[in-house]
């Protein structure tokens, strides 16, 4: 009788490239499907937040400079509106940082997913008490902060894990990137033998550009849906990023119920 193969199962390949996303150790790959999930997600979340609670809540230069200008004309109740979009940007980023760097200091392999799941919870619950409570005024005004608090959460993840090379919520300093990888391109160099000459990163600009296209996608698929569907279209922002940040918290939950039964 032939020994049966020990060939694994499809399902398994996918737990593990799923996995592998938002696993402590990075690769080049995973960091770019990282990068597109992400910035798909804070495209769709950032237009289609827009027309529901009208404003955008992920570049915070826009909003920053808002309450400069505010605070001049002596708006000061707007300073207050603009402020409620940005310090929840900075608790979010905070909040992601002591995530991580506590799994880190425990030793887990889901440190990354932690603060992902958070925003996974948070987008699911933003669905959720929109559909439930909309238009109410009071939950505009809380809806503001918590995308805020979701967008820094998600934008720190990201620059935690790729060592500040990428950026999910605005696409400001990855337009400006682009333009400089692309300066690089088109510089002549007289001679081509001189260990001096500019070249660019074709790999770093093929990241960018997958990145700038991700939320722009991410930007019309939230509007429409947001749109046509309301608030609940944040649900399948939210499965997808429960889907990345399963498969690492589960192992690490997995390692410690066997290390509980042990003792």
């Amino acid at each position: 009788m032939n020994a049966q193969s020990s060939k694994p199962e499809p399902r398994d390949f996918t737990i593990r490239s799923v996995k592998a996303i938002v696993a402590h150790e990075r690769t080049g790959a995973a960091d770019t499907l990282l990068g597109m999930a992400l910035t798909f997600v804070a495209g769709a979340i950032n237009a289609g937040g827009f027309l529901v609670v009208g404003q955008y809540t992920s570049h915070m230069s826009g909003i920053l400079s808002g309450v400069a200008d505010n605070l001049a004309l002596g708006s000061i109740k707007l300073v207050g509106f603009g402020l409620m979009a940005f310090l929840p940007f900075v608790a979010g980023a905070a909040c992601s940082a002591m995530l991580i760097n506590w799994g880190r200091r425990h030793h887990l392999g889901s440190r990354y997913a932690m603060p992902l799941m958070l925003e996974a919870f948070l987008l699911l619950g933003f669905g959720i008490l929109g559909w439930l409570a909309h238009p109410s005024p009071a939950f505009v005004t809380l809806a503001v902060p918590l995308l805020c608090f979701i967008m820094g959460l998600q934008n720190a993840t990201v620059t935690k894990i790729s060592g500040a090379r990428m950026r999910t919520t605005h696409v400001t300093g990855i337009v400006t990137d682009i333009g400089i990888e692309l300066g690089k391109f088109l510089y002549w160099n007289r001679n081509p033998d001189n260990p001096d000459r500019v070249l660019a990163d074709r790999a770093k600009l093929r990241l960018l550009a997958l990145l700038l296209a991700s939320f722009f996608i991410g930007g019309v698929t939230g509007a429409i849906g947001f749109s046509q569907a309301g608030f609940l279209f944040a649900l399948p922002f939210a499965l997808l990023l429960l889907v990345l940040a399963g498969p690492p918290l589960a192992e690490d939950t997995s390692t410690l119920v066997r290390q509980l039964r042990k003792r």
